[in-house]
């Protein structure tokens, strides 16, 4: 075979198989950061899931397949594709190097053979559960896979993603382990950047841990072929300002302990309710809701579902002026709505991302400070509402301002987002150019020193 075929990326804590369109735009950018170096490389995806499937997806005008190879993260130890029997089997050849015997192992297990015919593996951890804000069991989740790759001797790149904190003893031994191993690290933040360096300490090479910003930014937006938007009509010929508001149904359940999980200061169901009521009211606009999560079970986190009653309680007392982007969308979809939209208030970052890359001035009622990180890196951290730290009256003030001067941050982000969006794409360039030289055996050099890296 060619070595221009010869390029195979698989992808770590990537999925479509998800509501999260959060998550799936940080597939889909991968995906285009990819090709935008290497149109020929085949690239697939290895996350947890039942069973395997193929992706379609339209990029640049024309539809690429990406197959989802699955593992499973279970009870039931003799699966094949069990993440703890992969690392089992990866450990013994690790231990026991007999040509025969990985051979026969690799024959006869479909996982560990994608792994290691692979040229390289990408991480992204959903972009922000590389740590143990959520538990030990979600840093786990996405952490074996990783130490199932470097066990096996092949070259890890983790994506630009929130980085830590990591609290515990056994969390910083883990993260330590995959981090000093990986043949590059990638922060989407500066302040996680400062996080590894806390971390690893005099053992940090500059060269291989940087920055990089998030690669949802480079998601395409696509018109759907469905348009449901029930409430208000959505042209560009209207008369008032048309204001996206992205409500969480994480945040509206309470987060995941649904006691206030994240410590807001004020009740978050009376602080989006006031946002509509001092939008429409005070600022003549008219408030289009938009989901970020979609799926309708009434006790999960989806947006749609508190999106709907929200929209049916207010309905009639906003008539005309309140409208709601109905159904299901995929991620460039979803972004699509976002962009008809002259400002932007959201509390999935993401669907923020999705704002403020198409230029729409956004406003980000935070929970985590993934979004202060992220925004810093655009100049736009003054937009980031802390809802932990900010009452309900600060948040609606610092809204109704950056409302008023929508226009000026609309100018830094003509300026900027172009320069983010050449960066993002430039992402896999270095790195691919290194691991491609390994593959086609121009440079010698370069397979030895992905293996004294690991």
């Amino acid at each position: 075979m060619p070595c221009e075929g010869q390029m195979r990326i698989a992808v770590l804590g990537a999925t479509f198989e998800t509501e999260n369109m959060g998550v799936s735009a940080l597939t889909a950018g991968t995906i285009k950061c990819i090709l935008s170096q290497h149109p020929s490389a085949v690239i697939s995806l290895l996350d947890y899931a039942k069973k395997p499937l193929v992706y379609t997806l339209r990029l640049d005008g024309r539809d690429v397949s990406v197959p989802l190879v699955n593992m499973r993260f279970s009870k039931r130890f003799f699966q094949p594709n069990n993440i703890a029997l992969l690392l089992l089997l990866a450990v013994l050849l690790k231990l026991m190097p007999i040509r025969k015997v990985r051979g026969w192992v690799l024959a006869r297990n479909e996982c560990l053979r994608h792994i290691t015919e692979a040229t390289l593996i990408a991480s992204i951890a959903g972009g922000d559960s590389f740590s143990d804000i959520y538990g030990i069991a979600r840093l786990l989740y996405v952490g074996l896979p990783q130490l199932l790759v470097l066990f096996l001797g092949k070259p890890l790149l983790l994506l630009p993603q929130t980085v830590g904190p990591f609290r515990g003893h056994f969390s910083r031994m883990i993260a330590r382990y995959i981090l000093r191993r990986a043949l590059r690290v990638y922060t989407r933040d500066y302040r996680s950047l400062k996080d590894v360096e806390a971390l690893l300490g005099s053992s940090l090479d500059q060269d291989r841990y940087k920055f990089c910003y998030d690669v949802g930014f480079v998601l395409d937006s696509i018109g759907p072929s469905h348009q449901e938007v029930v409430g208000l009509a959505v042209d560009k010929q209207r008369r008032s300002p048309l204001v996206g508001l992205n409500i969480s149904g994480l945040l509206f359940m309470g987060g995941y302990t649904r006691n206030n999980a994240f410590g807001l200061r004020d009740d978050y169901r009376v602080l989006v309710t006031s946002l509509i009521d001092r939008l429409i009211s005070k600022k003549g606009a008219n408030v289009l809701i938009v989901p970020h999560v979609f799926g309708m079970q009434p006790d999960s986190e989806s947006d749609s579902v508190v999106c709907e009653q929200l929209f049916a309680t207010l309905e009639k007392k906003y008539e005309g002026r309140l409208g709601l982007v109905r159904g299901t969308y995929n991620q460039s979809e979803i972004k699509y709505w976002i962009g008809q939209c002259d400002f932007f208030v959201g509390s999935r970052m993401h669907a923020c991302i999705a704002a403020i890359s198409q230029l729409v001035p956004a406003v980000c009622i935070a929970y985590s400070d993934k979004f202060s990180g992220v925004m810093e890196t655009i100049g736009i951290e003054s937009m980031v509402a802390d809802a932990r730290r900010l009452s309900a009256s600060e948040i609606l003030q610092m809204v109704e301002e950056s409302f008023e001067h929508r226009a000026i941050t609309r100018q830094i982000l003509e300026r900027k987002i172009p320069q983010v969006k050449t960066a993002v794409l430039n992402l896999f360039s270095d790195v691919l150019g290194e691991t491609e030289r390994s593959v086609c055996g121009e440079n010698p050099g370069a397979s030895s020193s992905i293996a004294l890296r690991n």
